[in-house]
């Protein structure tokens, strides 16, 4: 398959983003009264209340993605006498410049989250805001909300607080270059080294991370890892499809949000709030994971019980390190999607499974989703002592919807994806690869091959498949401007 008239890769699957996002329901653009309102706005914002701190002297740093602009969150560890340390998450304070049902306001209600596509990312936010004025940049002052928690040797966490200040980050730094040199990988990156007390930061928040991390697996969070493809473009052309594996580096911000998460929503609650919670529940086909571990000669019990497939998990990423993401997938496939749900005060729910938390809230990516606007907005105004922004009934809208164009924005980027993969793919028809179940159902049975790691459904011998299986299939076509990557069962 050549790519249509002429054009290169990277022009092709733009075009194929760009209208997957008006096909799921989602604006690829930003209409003139967004751009205007952008336009109109002089500079970061810089209130001066007297309950906003100055925490610009504290050493905070960034770790995220080597290409990300939209930086969403500084930390920063203060060790204490006792032992303990305290942690202190500083969030971009979007809401102070996006007030709520302006323009910019109304076009992130209306998708709710970022898009990440190979050849381009379709921003919630325009990028002067997203990447600039609103991103927690280094080198430069940002007015955030700071969410603090101390830690204790065994991951418990006390003196839980939220607040508002100014802050000033001192280093970007990336989770590849991080996560080599804390792994005895690399050299410390540049930008560690430009700045004395950065890398003994990092120790210490690396140290308390895994006491967290420890912790939520004690209480059943699930340990998984799966393998997400990345696609290289050079030239305009697909060259490769590779794997982005997770690090220290991305343990550390991922245990420290998950943490501040749980702050958040459990201060909303002291106050009487309303929360805009994630949730992922009960797992929807315990029956078909109960099989799956009898596949690897284990026993579940019969109801779903996190902290005993949390044990299982362990006992098989020990015994089969290479296979366990296939098994990882299987597991995250059988336990459904998440959602967003509204909670009143005094309201209970499933909490997040996977995670093993009862309070979860997302808070600490506002630059890239909206509820962790609405979470801010519901913070600030407990802070400030005022009535919430949003009535319950608001928020239950706001969740469906939510939930809606976050599935939809997934659909988009595996399209795309799938786009990108059958580019790269488009002169192996014909060949054959391992390949493991990942998706089986009436519409049809989905597989991914090991290497690459490409997705795609069985259109030939699939009957009996089921989710976890191991299969031999054929790569028998691929359509790049659908998506589909085609494959027969051998």
């Amino acid at each position: 398959m050549q790519s249509n008239q002429g054009r290169s890769d990277a022009d092709e699957l733009v075009a194929i983003a760009t209208q997957a996002m008006i096909e799921r329901g989602l604006k690829p653009e930003f209409p003139p009264a967004v751009l205007r309102q952008v336009d109109s706005t002089p500079g970061p914002t810089r209130e001066t209340d007297s309950d906003i701190r100055d925490l610009r002297h504290l050493l905070w740093t960034s770790i995220d993605n080597d290409d990300s602009r939209d930086l969403d969150q500084l930390t920063v560890a203060e060790p204490l006498p006792d032992g303990n340390v305290r942690i202190l998450v500083a969030i971009a304070d979007v809401d102070a410049l996006v007030p709520l049902d302006t323009p910019v306001d109304e076009h992130a209600r209306f998708n709710t989250t970022s898009v990440y596509t190979p050849a381009r990312i379709f921003p919630m936010l325009p990028e002067r805001f997203s990447t600039d004025l609103s991103s927690l940049n280094p080198g430069v002052d940002r007015q955030a909300l700071v969410i603090a928690y101390t830690v204790d040797s065994d991951g418990n966490l006390s003196d839980e607080q939220v607040f508002r200040a100014h802050v000033h980050s001192y280093a970007k730094l990336a989770y590849h270059g991080v996560g080599a040199w804390l792994e005895g990988a690399g050299e410390m990156p540049p930008a560690m080294v430009a700045v004395p007390g950065v890398a003994e930061q990092i120790r210490i928040q690396d140290r308390v991370a895994q006491q967290l991390r420890e912790r939520r697996h004690d209480e059943g969070a699930l340990e998984l890892h799966t393998i997400e493809a990345k696609t290289a473009i050079q030239n305009g052309q697909v060259v490769d499809l590779y794997e982005d594996d997770k690090d220290r580096a991305n343990a550390i911000i991922a245990d420290f949000m998950i943490a501040a998460n749980g702050v958040t929503t459990r201060f909303l609650e002291r106050h009487g709030f309303p929360t805009f919670r994630r949730v992922v529940a009960t797992p929807e086909r315990w029956d078909r994971i109960l099989m799956i571990a009898e596949q690897y000669g284990d026993t579940l019990p019969a109801t779903p019980d996190s902290a005993a497939l949390n044990a299982f998990l362990v006992r098989r990423r020990k015994a089969d390190p290479l296979r366990f993401p296939d098994l990882s997938l299987a597991i995250i496939k059988m336990m459904g999607a998440g959602d967003y749900r509204a909670q009143g005060p005094g309201q209970s729910d499933q909490g997040h499974f996977g995670l093993a938390v009862r309070d979860y809230s997302h808070s600490t990516a506002p630059n890239r989703r909206y509820p962790d606007i609405i979470t801010h907005r519901l913070l600030k105004a407990a802070l400030a002592g005022e009535k919430p922004p949003y009535t319950l009934e608001n928020l239950t809208e706001l969740a469906a919807h939510c939930t809606a164009q976050e599935n939809a924005a997934k659909k988009v980027e595996r399209q795309v994806r799938k786009s990108a993969a059958s580019l790269f793919m488009r002169d192996r028809v014909g060949e054959s690869f391992d390949a493991l179940v990942t998706g089986a159902s009436q519409k049809g049975v989905w597989v991914r091959t090991l290497l690459p790691p490409i997705e795609g459904r069985v259109v030939e011998g699939e009957r009996g498949l089921d989710v976890g299986d191991r299969v031999r299939v054929r790569l028998v076509r691929v359509n790049a401007e659908k998506g589909y990557i085609d494959f027969a069962r051998v």
